[in-house]
Formats: C-alpha cells, sequence, structure tokens
C-alpha cells in the first residue's frame, strides 16, 4: 500500500489549516508557499477536501479556506480517504468488496488483517494529535 502524494499533501494542507489560520482564512498561495506544493495541484487536492465538507472557502479579498471542524474532529484515515478512497491493499480487503474465491482464498485473511491494522493507525490519529507532535518539534528546535 502506498500513499499518492495526493493523500500526502492532503494531510499536509489540512494539518497547515489546523496550525495556522486561527480563526482567519489562509490563501491558496500561504499553504502553496509553506508546503511547497504547487499552487495549481493544491487548489485540485483543496477542492476535494471542501467538497467533503472538511475546509471551507471564503472568496473576496480577506478570502481563503478554514476548517469546518476542530482538529480533535479530523483523523488522518478521514482525509486519506478523501483523497485516496480506500486503503485497503487489494480489492477484496475491502468492506463491500464480494470475491467468489473468499471462501476458499487463506491470502484474503492476508490482505483483510493488513487493511485492518491501517484502518487501527490512520483512524487513531486526530489532527489534533498532529498540532500537538508539530509545537512540540517546533519548541524543541528553538
Amino acid at each position: 500500500m502506498k500513499i499518492s502524494t495526493k493523500g500526502r499533501y492532503a494531510l499536509r494542507i489540512m494539518l497547515d489549516l489546523a496550525l495556522y489560520s486561527k480563526g482567519e482564512n489562509v490563501s491558496i498561495k500561504t499553504i502553496s508557499e509553506r508546503q511547497n506544493i504547487s499552487e495549481k495541484y493544491l487548489e485540485q487536492i483543496i477542492t476535494l477536501l471542501n467538497k467533503s465538507g472538511y475546509v471551507k472557502s471564503v472568496r473576496g479579498s480577506n478570502g481563503g479556506y478554514q476548517l469546518t471542524k476542530q482538529p480533535k474532529d479530523y483523523t488522518v484515515g478521514m482525509i486519506l480517504r478523501c483523497a485516496e478512497g480506500s486503503l485497503s491493499p487489494v480489492a477484496c480487503a475491502e468492506d463491500d468488496s464480494f470475491c467468489e474465491k473468499e471462501d476458499k482464498c487463506v491470502t484474503s485473511f492476508v490482505w483483510k488483517e493488513i487493511a485492518k491494522a491501517i484502518s487501527n493507525v490512520v483512524d487513531s490519529i486526530t489532527l489534533e494529535d498532529l498540532v500537538q507532535k508539530q509545537h512540540k518539534i517546533d519548541s524543541d528546535f528553538q
């Protein structure tokens, strides 16, 4: 299982908003500069986040983006699934999948265990956890 740049950048964008918005709108340009992500690619990803209701956009001279909820209300899993879709390593491990060989295929057990392990990790880490870790890193380097 490999997370694409879209998934990694979605998480970085959400973390940036959690760290820096402080109730004010953050522009695409500002996020782009801080995260070293092209504005064009960032716009594509933030559109996904906006459509999912994770961020809200405000137009105008003071426009930009903000989180719609508190950082504690987002998990890494939510954000990655928004950008990536399923996090299962193979299609037969997805919740809604059907495989005619499943009853006879012992390897499906392996794929489902991997999928569970991935979900357990990404669904147990919140954006707030990452904010706290970032603050610790920042204070250690001051």
